[in-house]
């Protein structure tokens, strides 16, 4: 079942309660069963005037768990020693958590709507793509980018629909930031870096998405000696990260491996291939490609 997020309104008052030497963690432990949760997520934090307060120490619950569970959570806390419960008494939430409250059939119903809602959202977010190339040479028009225009025409005969982003300038933080923002705060789903892949001082991509996700599979293409010429790093990478739903995808500079790269891409993303198999069947197909131009592993 999918998880929702309570939005940080996690706490539930039970209204109508009368305490005499009750046990909190026994209060605590009946409302944990009555949801399905763990008792160390739930604690009672205040009692004031017939009010009992408490507080979800978890920030997503399975809302199919608590729906219609009104009536099991007071019948629950009414059979714990020093606990009784006043004639009308009522759970209440702010958020989420009132569904607890709801008729369960009722309740159900617009919880299906929902999520149906939910994944159509969640689907067209998917499906909105933006692309940005980095490097000083395109930046100052010095190198014509012919990558943005051609990974766009791919992703549109796949659904996307693709915004051309700016240039981005070769700094691990610069790219880091402009990447979170349209994961974010744009709703993008997909987020397409070209250039500054490589093992000069220069190229960032990689350790910018490494930055937004530790996890991100970073594959190398080719390999050199630390050292030898340009090259501080010791080889090129790309790189397939993710921040929240959104998946990043950095792909080298030169255009002929971009296009190489773009067949093995939209195919994976249509299968929803994890990210260190997506990332290793593009390194592949890359090094496969370029192994005559390029020292590869």
């Amino acid at each position: 079942m999918p998880q929702h997020n309570l939005l940080e309104k996690t706490e539930l008052r039970i209204e109508g309660v009368l305490l005499k030497n009750a046990n909190l963690n026994d209060i605590a432990e009946a409302v944990a069963d009555s949801l399905e949760l763990n008792s160390k997520d739930v604690l009672v934090t205040d009692y004031q005037q017939n009010v009992l307060t408490v507080d979800l120490l978890q920030k997503h619950i399975d809302a199919h768990l608590i729906i219609g569970k009104k009536e099991p959570l007071l019948n629950n806390l009414s059979a714990i020693n020093g606990v009784r419960l006043m004639p009308g008494a009522s759970v209440k939430s702010n958020g989420m958590l009132g569904w607890i409250a709801l008729e369960e059939k009722d309740a159900r119903a617009a919880l299906l709507r929902s999520e149906k809602i939910t994944e159509e959202i969640r689907w067209r977010i998917s499906k909105r793509a933006i692309v940005f190339s980095t490097g000083l040479e395109v930046a100052s028009g010095q190198v014509k980018d012919t990558n943005t225009p051609m990974i766009a025409d791919k992703l549109e005969k796949e659904g996307y629909k693709v915004t051309c982003g700016p240039t981005l300038k070769d700094d691990a933080v610069f790219i880091a930031a402009r990447l979170h923002q349209a994961a974010e705060f744009e709703g993008y789903g997909l987020i397409i870096t070209t250039g500054g892949v490589g093992a000069e001082g220069k190229d960032h991509t990689v350790e910018a998405v490494i930055e937004l996700d530790p996890d991100a599979a970073a594959p190398y293409i080719c390999k050199f000696e630390k050292g030898t010429g340009r090259h501080v790093k010791d080889g090129v990478k790309i790189a397939v990260g993710s921040v929240s739903d959104a998946r990043i995808v950095s792909l080298p500079g030169p255009n002929d491996e971009v296009s190489i790269s773009l067949d093995v891409l939209t195919k994976g993303l249509k299968n929803n291939l994890p990210k260190n198999v997506l990332a290793g069947e593009i390194a592949n197909r890359l090094r496969e490609k370029l192994g005559g131009k390029k020292k590869h592993i």
